[in-house]
């Protein structure tokens, strides 16, 4: 898990990454509250809890033990039902919810789960925990932008690289324009079809009303990889023909 600390009306909120998704922590929420840990608890006894839980879960978990959530529901509301999360998670095998151990540990939960808990905590809370948590997906939006940006300028420095080779190396003279123009082509798609598994043509028959090329398209960690193809492959090509 990647944990994030965010402040809400004084409390820090651990936000942890689970399954590339957000899971925030239960514990720290009601951590200045009265009662503390015992409110989760608290929450999940009340039927309209389990309800929610369970149509979370049949929408997001394909593993989702319906069997065992048909039991809990029909005893949820009852003066003696008892629920932990661990209890739901190891009988219905839940991921919405996550209960860990040591640092870091308590009981955490899905965002939306972990809204819905707000709720119930506090409106205001729940409020705030919003702004906060919107707050810190756009400062991590922007540093991805930028860090994106940067790639996408390295990977064209390196292209540049990547080019200075081929027509020190494999180029030929007296070769027309068109034609160098196709060596180009051919040694780029080489790197396409390697990372993409497509050719620059074959994206942009694929995609007529996108902007820009498929390396404009690529993620964040398809440029990281592009850009040390290019260094490599121009590192290759000069000490190929050089023997």
């Amino acid at each position: 898990m990647r944990n994030r600390v965010i402040t809400v009306k004084g409390t820090e909120v651990t936000i942890a990454t689970r399954h590339e998704q957000d899971y925030i922590s239960l514990t720290d929420m009601v951590r200045n509250f009265d009662g503390g840990s015992a409110l989760i608890e608290q929450w999940l006894k009340n039927k309209d809890t389990v309800l929610f839980l369970g149509v979370w879960e049949q929408l997001n978990n394909p593993v989702f033990n319906s069997l065992e959530f048909e039991g809990i529901k029909n005893e949820a509301g009852r003066n003696s039902f008892f629920l932990s999360a661990k209890k739901w998670i190891e009988a219905t095998a839940a991921i919405g919810m996550h209960a860990k151990a040591g640092r870091y540990g308590g009981t955490y939960a899905h965002r939306d789960i972990a809204f819905e808990f707000g709720s119930w905590l506090s409106p205001e809370f729940k409020l705030y925990l919003i702004k906060e948590f919107q707050r810190l997906k756009d400062e991590e939006s922007r540093a991805t932008s930028l860090e994106w940006s940067f790639q996408r300028t390295l990977a064209k420095v390196n292209y540049k690289i990547h080019t200075d080779a081929i027509k020190e190396r494999l180029i030929p003279p007296r070769l027309t324009k068109a034609q160098t123009g196709m060596v180009y082509a051919s040694e780029a798609d080489l790197l396409n079809a390697a990372l993409f598994g497509i050719s620059a043509a074959q994206w942009r028959s694929a995609n007529p009303g996108q902007a820009g090329n498929m390396r404009d398209a690529a993620t964040l960690e398809q440029l990281v990889v592009l850009s040390n193809l290019e260094s490599i492959n121009a590192v290759l090509t000069r000490a190929q023909h050089c023997r």
